[in-house]
């Protein structure tokens, strides 16, 4: 690990984005040329209209995508957690019940498509000429759905295991067996749409079995039947690691339902009808979605080095890897637009022949719907890049703007001005306003990017060394702000004579880590309501789990070397195995608080409240996101102090009583 930061830190910026992207590029644009194969083939074996058809039941797809992703990337995000707390066991039950909960989900999902497909394919804006193609190809799809989000699922977790070679071949060997059985079916037998959706569940099968064969092979952890058994809140830690995942998948769903409902109502008024302006818009977004992957795999491959450097100070380094990221996505983004423009009657004829009104739109599209694609090159690595140094509502912003906030009310509003050119118009329209969005947050965290920063408040903790206790001995404090509770458990270390950590543990974490203090003391036990909307494009663990996991480590490892008071930090559940600990919350009310705030921590009177809200609910997402309980739950600890009623000094004197009498102690 060490090793790994130093490079990060060290290595020429150039080479380290080669490192780090080129394997994400390659796993994204091989999945993206995945959902293109069929159409290619089926375009020239069966016409514009089976296209037509995969477009309207490619959501399904995707919603099973986004299942398997939420499971796949949390399972993922559950093991790397559990591994770095070095619980092998609940890391494998946690690995267990993602892929058990992934089964049940993707049969449940496989028999709810089989029994209401006319139902959804209606939703998704099937046309009556594309009904019987679409359900045809959609009932054959469905029956592989198991195989393709449960191959999914393990495909995630395979690579968190630590083999991602394994993981690509699966995928990559899925996606060429595709490949070869698309033109056989549909050439060679003549079965038309349903060779294809046959073709394409045969290498989804192929990529299960090989990811199946895997769970035999986990380097981390070893797997039994009792651990498959499902336990509700682990399902949960789960879900809610990889929710994100799932909401990116399902906006993608909502934005396509929305598409292909307005082109199928707009369209039927204009020349083009309604199967055209479907079937094009669902092949041009296919081909754009290359250009995305492309780019989303430049900055993804780069977020290790944004978020190290960023932490470790090293700004001049962070704006040079931005740099080098955004110059790169805009000339891929400034290349697409050539192509988009120059030759779309090209693009569009690798999917097919067509009459004149359908190459005629197919061009228009390219030309109007992608006409500020180079934004994307701005507008993707953006998101990106704020995720990666922990602005966790910049990110979420920036990654749902496009779709959701933009896209969408651009195309109903603008349909209902211009019909079905305003549908198209909406493509640029959401991607000028991204862009906007994108470079004004950006210029304005560059120009922040160190400058202007805050002294850190680290302390070295006083620490005592004449220790009356007779016995290895430590007691936790988690603490309401505002409550006095650090100064309980300082004074309760002077009075036992033991160590006091608190704030020493921000320097221990930035000399092992190479992170700044202040960045550590910014983003330790803070977690925004946003942050679960924001673990990533890739699964793998956010700054906070990584700082989360470091900082375990060492309340492990000072809790068994010596007798001490630690303040904060989940230690209650870190050490709730530890026979040796006594677990105390400090709490008071809010009058109290806000005195103490205001006199000891100088907060604005008038804005004190609500600040101290503020960091109590960030103390309590962050106990428990980690933790699956809540922070103030009493039954989490063993004794719950009202430090107003007896003040900060007899509240320390009830703490040291209450050691006294649990173990023996020489007199003082």
């Amino acid at each position: 690990m060490e090793k790994e930061e130093n490079i990060l830190g060290t290595e020429k910026i150039g080479k380290l984005i080669k490192k780090f992207s080129i394997p994400c590029i390659i796993s994204l644009v091989v999945n993206s040329l995945y959902n293109m194969v069929d159409q290619i083939f089926i375009g020239w074996g069966v016409g514009y209209l089976g296209n037509g058809a995969t477009n309207v039941v490619f959501p399904l797809v995707v919603i099973g995508l986004a299942f398997a992703l939420m499971f796949g990337d949390g399972t993922s995000a559950y093991l790397s957690l559990k591994l770095g707390e070095k619980k092998k066991d609940e890391a494998a039950k946690g690995v267990a019940n993602g892929i058990a909960t992934a089964i049940i989900v993707a049969v449940v999902f496989c028999c709810v498509t089989l029994l209401f497909l006319p139902q959804l394919l209606n939703i998704f804006g099937c046309t009556d000429a594309l009904r019987d193609y679409a359900t045809s190809y959609g009932r054959i799809i469905a029956i592989g759905l198991p195989f393709m989000i449960i191959g999914t699922t393990l495909n995630s977790i395979i690579r968190a295991d630590g083999s991602p070679k394994y993981s690509m071949t699966s995928m990559v060997l899925g996606a060429v067996i595709n490949i070869v059985l698309d033109p056989i079916f549909i050439f060679v037998f003549k079965m038309g749409v349903e060779g294809a959706a046959i073709a394409t569940i045969f290498s989804q099968f192929i990529t299960f079995i090989l990811n199946v064969l895997y769970i035999r092979k986990f380097k981390s952890i070893n797997l039994n039947k009792s651990m498959f058994k499902i336990k509700f809140s682990i399902v949960r830690k789960v879900i809610v690691l990889g929710i994100s995942s799932f909401i990116t998948q399902m906006s993608f769903v909502f934005v396509i339902a929305t598409e292909n409902n307005l082109l199928g109502r707009w369209g039927a008024q204009s020349k083009y009808g309604a199967d055209i302006p479907i079937t094009v818009v669902g092949i041009v977004m296919k081909i754009s979605q290359i250009l995305n992957s492309i780019i989303i795999g430049i900055a993804t491959g780069s977020q290790p080095i944004f978020g190290y450097n960023y932490g470790a100070k090293r700004f001049d380094r962070v704006k040079e890897a931005l740099k080098i990221v955004l110059k790169s996505s805009v000339i891929i983004s400034t290349i697409a637009f050539i192509l988009f423009q120059t030759i779309p009657d090209k693009l569009i004829s690798i999917f097919g022949s067509g009459d004149e009104l359908y190459l005629e739109f197919a061009c228009l599209t390219f030309r109007t719907y992608l006409l500020l694609c180079i934004c994307n090159g701005i507008q993707i690595p953006s998101g990106i890049f704020f995720q990666a140094i922990g602005k966790g509502v910049k990110s979420a912003t920036l990654s749902l703007s496009r779709q959701i906030v933009f896209l969408i009310p651009a195309m109903i509003v603008l349909s209902n001005i211009f019909g079905l050119m305003g549908v198209l118009y909406g493509g640029p329209v959401a991607d000028g306003m991204a862009f906007v969005l994108a470079v004004s947050l950006l210029t304005v965290e560059l120009k922040r990017l160190g400058k202007g920063e805050h002294k850190s408040t680290t302390l070295v903790d006083d620490t005592s060394t004449n220790n009356i206790l007779n016995k290895h001995l430590v007691i936790t404090i988690s603490r309401e702000y505002g409550s006095g509770g650090r100064y309980i458990g300082r004074l309760v270390a002077d009075k036992l004579g033991i160590k006091f950590y608190d704030k020493d543990f921000i320097g221990k974490l930035s000399k092992e880590t190479g992170l700044s203090e202040e960045y550590i003391e910014d983003n330790e036990q803070k977690r925004n309501a946003l942050a679960a909307l924001n673990s990533g494009y890739y699964s793998g663990l956010s700054n906070a789990d990584e700082l989360f996991v470091k900082e375990s480590e060492l309340i492990k490892e000072v809790a068994s070397q010596e007798s001490c008071v630690i303040i904060g930090r989940c230690a209650d559940f870190i050490l709730k195995d530890n026979d040796n600990v006594i677990k105390v919350f400090i709490y008071s009310d809010m009058e109290n608080k806000i005195k103490r705030a205001v006199d000891i921590y100088g907060l604005n009177k008038d804005n004190a409240e609500k600040e101290i809200k503020k960091i109590n609910k960030l103390r309590a997402n962050h106990y428990k996101h980690y933790t699956d309980n809540e922070w103030n739950d009493c039954t989490n600890y063993d004794v719950c102090i009202n430090s107003d009623c007896l003040g900060v000094e007899k509240a320390a004197d009830l703490i040291c009583d209450i050691v006294k009498t649990r173990e023996t102690v020489k007199l003082a």
